[in-house]
């Protein structure tokens, strides 16, 4: 009889047991995905590689759930991170170098944009720099990347900063609209869709500051060196989800648009297609390695009022160990090789609250397609020794849409001098050197025509008159 109630209790015991097991794995299924807060310090079509890493998945993938926190400003953003409050943050490159500078552990280990992005808008009855003095201009934050871009454009025109014209820092990229249709500032730096809403306000594009041609390190992805040094996997799982949204953005237009759509809640798609192809095709890199050069550029700016920039280097403030692994291995190649569509059948459903990350994408079998590159820009007359960055757009089709340069075309002859021209966006001495001469290098010629009007050889504004000289001169 024993042996038989043993017999009859064994199914139990083996299923009490099989059940205990799934029970006590329950908690380490939970426990294999880690949640993580990330920070990013703007709205604006610069943070959008990471929306979409999230809202598509990828970082569910890797064993990640994000949560996404908007942190306005990037040394608010850089004390989230020292709190231990975030473990990665999206951010202006500037507030990252000043505040590793003061001692603060932050470390860029991706370059997301590595030039400068903003066009500079002014109030319609700005018609040349000069009419700024005593006016007030905006940007998000005092020494944030648009603050960065502002004092060059100022001091490229002449004026100085606080004296000549005073900078207020208004905290957002839709707050600086505000602030010039309500004409509490006569000037702001925008990134687009914003652009696109202040042409259609009738404001004035007084110059595109990719007409520069710098490198620039404008957003960079950050964490801080004891995240790295403690949790290195955590470091790495989250770059691989990083560069495959990149890739998702650069191959998914309309679930993209649509994810640009939530996050920078702008329902103009003319807006949101701006902000696609003009940063997320043409700026974002497939590999995003931080721009030493762009670097070395801030800390220039910087060390005029901060002696430690002068003294710095720029690889003190970038780990590229993660991203160096991945294109290595192979990793971000084989992406791009994979099957892929640039534009999908049907735009992704409006996705919802973002506050954990929805299920991984599948991967389907369409034809690869890569971004075309950018055209590189011409030398310039400038004694900045920085390497060309990629421009966005060229001067025909950005002067196409912006009101400043709205017929702004080579008009016939004005006198035996030469051709009276508008400057238009994208405009440099060298380019129109190249485009009317056959040579860049013949850009002194325009300046030496011009002297009595371009006050700086190295900027020169849009909807600026100028002649240009016959060859034969």
């Amino acid at each position: 009889m024993v042996t038989k109630r043993s017999r009859r209790g064994a199914p139990s015991m083996r299923a009490a047991l099989v059940a205990l097991a799934v029970l006590l794995c329950v908690p380490f299924a939970f426990a294999a995905e880690k949640k993580i807060n990330v920070a990013y310090s703007s709205i604006s079509g610069n943070m959008a590689p990471l929306w979409i890493a999230h809202e598509a998945g990828f970082f569910r993938k890797y064993g990640l759930d994000t949560e996404l926190i908007l942190i306005e400003g990037g040394s608010r953003a850089v004390q989230t991170l020292g709190a231990g409050d975030a473990v990665f943050a999206q951010m202006a490159a500037p507030g990252v170098i000043q505040a590793a500078l003061r001692g603060a552990d932050a470390v860029m280990i991706a370059g997301v944009v590595n030039t400068l992005t903003f066009q500079f808008y002014v109030d319609k009855e700005i018609t040349e720099p000069d009419r700024l003095k005593g006016k007030a201009v905006g940007v998000t934050r005092h020494g944030s990347s648009t603050d960065f871009a502002m004092r060059f454009a100022l001091d490229k025109y002449g004026l100085k900063p606080e004296s000549d014209v005073a900078i207020q820092q208004l905290g957002t990229m839709p707050a600086l609209v505000a602030a010039l249709e309500s004409k509490k500032i006569q000037g702001a730096m925008l990134s687009s869709p914003f652009t696109l809403k202040a042409r259609k306000a009738g404001f004035r594009l007084l110059a595109d500051l990719q007409m520069l041609g710098l490198e620039y390190q404008h957003t960079g992805l950050v964490t801080t060196r004891a995240t790295i040094k403690s949790q290195p996997e955590l470091v790495r799982n989250f770059i691989k989800a990083y560069v495959e949204g990149i890739h998702y953005y650069k191959t998914r237009r309309n679930e993209s648009l649509a994810i640009l759509q939530k996050y920078l809640k702008v329902d103009d798609q003319e807006a949101l297609a701006d902000v696609y192809e003009a940063i997320g095709l043409t700026l974002v890199p497939e590999k995003p390695y931080p721009t030493l050069r762009g670097i070395r550029t801030i800390l220039m700016e910087l060390s005029a009022r901060d002696p430690a920039a002068a003294n710095a280097r720029p690889e003190q403030f970038v780990d590229m160990t993660f991203i160096r692994e991945l294109d290595k291995s192979g990793f971000i190649d084989a992406l791009y090789k994979a099957p892929a569509a640039l534009a999908s059948a049907k735009p992704a459903p409006p996705a919802a609250t973002a506050t954990k990350s929805p299920p991984a994408p599948e991967e389907k079998a369409k034809p690869p397609v890569k971004a075309s590159p950018a055209p590189k820009a011409q030398p310039e007359p400038t004694k900045v020794a920085q390497a060309p960055a990629p421009q966005a757009k060229s001067s025909a089709a950005a002067g196409a849409s912006s009101p400043a340069a709205a017929g702004a075309q080579v008009a016939a002859p004005s006198s035996a001098a030469g051709q009276a021209y508008t400057v238009q966006p994208g405009d440099t001495l060298s380019r129109l050197a190249a485009r009317h001469y056959g040579s860049p290098f013949q850009w002194e010629k325009i300046y030496a025509a011009n002297k009595a009007t371009i006050k700086n050889p190295d900027y020169i504004f849009v909807g600026q008159k100028i002649i240009l000289p016959p060859a034969g001169n």
